[in-house]
């Protein structure tokens, strides 16, 4: 049986491991890509291990669809089966693989079902990755209890006292205000915080990243935090949400309309309610109110109104905002319901993981995507966050060489000179272009770049991981012009 392609997925040196995928193809005939593609679906199949999974459908794809299915004496049009289209279509991706297989060996191999063979096994290796990162967060330390409390009565969290009492003279309760910067990042190694590539490359994922405060240029006096969300005990057993920039505001009644992130303009909110463990995860289709929901959370009667504002960023501003109000909102929730230690006041380090866990769940309940450093505007100040091989007591121990969330080394005054903050701060102005721009395509090419090992790509990832070690000498010496020529050499080569 040929192998060249499993020996390439399964090697331990290097050097097989990297070679690029696309040179190994253009030595070979179309018959040996052919007995290697067989090969290869019997080895995705087999294998226990999800990354080998995973590679073996971005190679499969990349087989079918820029090498098989344009090939000469491969016949260029074909019968596509209905049902497997159907399949494809509804995400039952594996029933979709094995309906095309039996089509091509009935009809003989033609480029119209390799064409839909290669989009099921693309679509079939990102849904691997994401059912991943979905148990990887479910596994999380503190996140286990939202996936395996069924019902109201044996929900685990209480509004503290604090703001179930009213105002006095007013007829009003309290409101709990939680303010975030957004994160810039002077390097993302390019993108090396996706989760795939933190948790399979984790040498590789490294982030230089800093927490901003944000004013407009001649407008305002000073800087003030972006995004701001706030909540309250009110006397209506409902959930209200509303986000001020967004110019939405909606009643929640009901399980479905809660977890329902498409039908409005509020599904990051949703996701945030959700991920913060106020109404979790395992609540949904199971019958209950919000209303008898809520009753055990705060008392018979009464609700919650939660409200978000963004103060003057564009939609697809790249800042991570979606991310970070998903972090502001979790870290709320979790204040107001006794989760963290304290109802104000800086985060622990171990509550900061927590809200950063939950809001990689938000993000892929809410859809929003991103990578684990976009929620670091949690943390304060200037940080190093790197990726974290996975021991023993990890989740991820035996699954994947990395951990789904990293090490983040803030950098103190012992590390960087004092004036490096101001300094940064005088120097760094952000323009907006103008164009909004979806980060979800961007980090799925970059992560099949990665799979498949492009020669040029891999080439400019090692690029970037020399500009990093220069960038981070320059923060420790203080040096602004010589982070700002890091930036550039980043942006003009290897990005």
């Amino acid at each position: 049986m040929s192998r060249v392609l499993i020996d390439t997925i399964t090697s331990d040196d290097p050097q097989i491991r990297d070679r690029p995928l696309r040179q190994l193809l253009e030595q070979m005939p179309i018959a040996e890509i052919l007995a290697e593609s067989e090969a290869l679906e019997q080895f995705r199949r087999s294998t226990d291990n999800l990354y080998h999974g995973v590679r073996a459908c971005l190679f499969l794809f990349a087989a079918y669809r820029f090498h098989l299915q344009d090939a000469a004496g491969i016949a260029q049009t074909g019968t596509i089966p209905y049902d497997g289209y159907v399949d494809l279509l509804e995400r039952r991706f594996e029933q979709a693989i094995a309906r095309l297989r039996k089509a091509a060996e009935q009809e003989g191999p033609n480029g119209a079902i390799f064409s839909a063979l290669a989009e099921a096994y693309h679509r079939t290796g990102f849904q691997l990755l994401t059912d991943q990162v979905r148990r990887s967060v479910r596994s999380s330390r503190g996140n286990q209890w939202m996936f395996r409390v069924g019902h109201r009565a044996d929900h685990p969290v209480q509004f503290r006292r604090e703001l179930l009492t009213m105002v006095p003279g007013s007829p009003l309760y309290p409101i709990l205000c939680e303010q975030t910067p957004v994160r810039l990042d002077l390097s993302h190694s390019g993108w090396s915080d996706i989760f795939f590539l933190g948790m399979d490359y984790p040498e590789g994922a490294r982030v230089i990243n800093i927490s901003v405060d944000l004013g407009v240029y001649h407008r305002d006096s000073e800087v003030r935090p972006p995004i701001e969300t706030y909540v309250r005990v009110i006397d209506e057993p409902l959930l209200r949400l509303t986000s001020v920039d967004l110019e939405a505001t909606k009643d929640i009644t009901t399980l479905e309309d809660l977890f329902n992130f498409g039908n409005d303009y509020l599904g990051l909110l949703k996701a945030g309610v959700i991920a913060s463990g106020l109404i979790p995860p395992s609540f949904e289709g199971s019958g209950q109110s919000v209303a008898e929901i809520l009753a055990r959370v705060l008392r018979p009667g009464l609700g919650l109104e939660l409200v978000t504002q963004v103060n003057d960023i564009p939609k697809g501003s790249r800042l991570a905002v979606s991310t970070n109000l998903l972090a502001s909102e979790i870290s709320l929730l979790m204040r107001a319901t006794g989760q963290t230690r304290h109802l104000e006041g800086p985060l622990e380090e171990s509550e900061r993981r927590l809200v950063a866990s939950r809001a990689i769940l938000g993000e892929w309940l809410g859809g929003s995507g991103g990578g684990w450093q976009d929620s670091g505007g949690i943390w304060p100040g200037i940080k190093i966050i790197s990726g974290s091989i996975a021991g023993p007591e990890d989740p991820e121990y035996g699954v994947s060489r990395g951990c789904l969330l990293p090490r983040h080394e803030l950098l103190n005054s012992r590390q960087v000179p004092d004036g490096l903050r101001s300094g940064l701060a005088e120097s760094i102005v952000l323009v907006h272009g103008g164009m909004a721009q979806d980060v979800g395509p961007i980090l799925e090419m970059v992560t099949e770049k990665y799979l498949l090992r492009g020669k040029d790509e891999w080439r400019a990832r090692r690029e970037l991981h020399a500009i990093f070690d220069d960038l981070v000498a320059s923060l420790k010496r203080g040096d602004v012009h010589g982070i700002a020529r890091c930036t550039s050499r980043n942006w003009d080569s290897p990005l």
